[in-house]
């Protein structure tokens, strides 16, 4: 279990890293996800870009909706069993990272390394596009969406201003404000837009 308020560390953004061993080219990607939806378009984004390499192998650890327990993944995408999504995803257990997704791609170079070698490349891959991307402490957030009418447009504007969420604001027959908030503050949130528009405001996820 993982506590949904704590802060957590992450990538600060998109990292990359580069080198051969024995023939075979390894690139590493690494770059924040918050969801597995995320990660899984950055590994097909990945797999997209680097389509005639030999592999593709993804590793990821994300928070699941509500943020009550990490979904880790790693995939050896046709290397040998254990070789290759394992270590990558070792890495970023390792690091203690959250909300990040890796995608190691390998140019075959003629010569096999053998699992211990697939392993340390892979891992190496990883560690090193993480560095690249950097670290940083970041706190669970959760999306709200707040729909109310143009009278009560402002006052929300305001509020959401005022406790400096990031959001984004469609105007249509109604204004809907889609908010991304930190999960400890957002029962309180919640309740000064309940407050200030007598409860006219509707809350949903």
């Amino acid at each position: 279990m993982t506590d949904d308020t704590e802060p957590y560390l992450t990538v600060a953004g998109r990292g990359r890293a580069a080198f051969e061993v024995r023939g075979s080219e390894f690139i590493g990607h690494a770059g924040p996800a918050d969801g597995r939806e995320a990660a899984e378009a950055f590994v097909a984004e990945v797999r997209e870009e680097y389509a005639d390499a030999t592999h593709n192998v993804p590793a990821y650890r994300v928070r699941a909706e509500g943020g009550d327990f990490l979904r880790e993944y790693g995939d050896d995408d046709g290397e040998p069993s254990g070789s290759a999504g394992k270590p990558a995803l070792n890495v970023l257990q390792q690091e203690g990272v959250e909300n990040v997704v890796a995608v190691v791609t390998r140019y075959y170079g003629g010569t096999n390394l053998g699992v211990g070698g697939l392993a340390r490349s892979y891992s190496r891959a990883v560690k090193e596009a993480v560095e690249d991307a950097g670290l940083v402490e970041e706190r669970p957030h959760e999306r709200i969406r707040i729909a109310v009418e143009y009278d009560d447009s402002g006052t929300v504007r305001g509020i959401l201003e005022s406790a400096e969420v990031e959001f984004d604001a469609d105007y249509a027959e109604r204004v809907a404000f889609e908010v991304r908030v930190p999960v400890a503050e957002a029962e309180g949130l919640r309740d000064r837009v309940r407050s200030a528009t007598s409860g006219r405001a509707e809350i949903g996820e």
